[in-house]
């Protein structure tokens, strides 16, 4: 094990981190879906399950790398009802946790089975990041009303 700590550790905090991210979009989803915004609401509660599905590949990995596994305590993270405030807020998170996981993608490199995990959550994340950039772009050029009408 002695290899692959930080490796491990790299990946307990992707986990405490990433599930936080799952509970705080499936909150988003409900309060999306209460304003009438379904659209939004169903685009947040997939995105949670999207993340799920990664917390359990991390976790299945810390396992097979012969780490333990944490339940760590989570921080409290902002809920927001306006929209715009929201994907700006997710879209900075997406840009902060990219830059965190490429120096664990450089630990993993020589660990194809971590790496291509990992590359796979990046390529998830960074999609997810130009989502937030574009639907921005697009209330800049349509306007908040007609953007917030396609979400309906």
């Amino acid at each position: 094990m002695t290899d692959n700590k930080k490796l491990i550790e790299g990946l307990q905090v992707i986990v405490t981190g990433l599930s936080q991210q799952a509970d705080g979009h499936i909150i988003q989803s409900k309060i999306f879906a209460a304003q009438g915004f379904s659209k939004l609401g169903e685009k947040y509660a997939e995105h949670a399950e999207e993340e799920r599905g990664f917390v359990g590949k991390f976790i299945d990995r810390i396992i097979d790398l012969g780490g333990e596994v944490k339940n760590e305590a989570k921080r409290e993270t902002p809920v927001y009802s306006d929209v715009v405030e929201w994907i700006k807020y997710d879209l900075e998170v997406s840009n902060r946790g990219l830059a965190w996981v490429r120096p664990i993608i450089e630990l993993a490199r020589d660990d194809y089975t971590t790496f291509d995990i990992l590359k796979e959550y990046y390529e998830d994340e960074e999609e997810d990041m130009y989502w937030g950039e574009q639907q921005l772009e697009l209330i800049e050029k349509i306007g908040l009303q007609n953007w917030l009408s396609q979400q309906l």
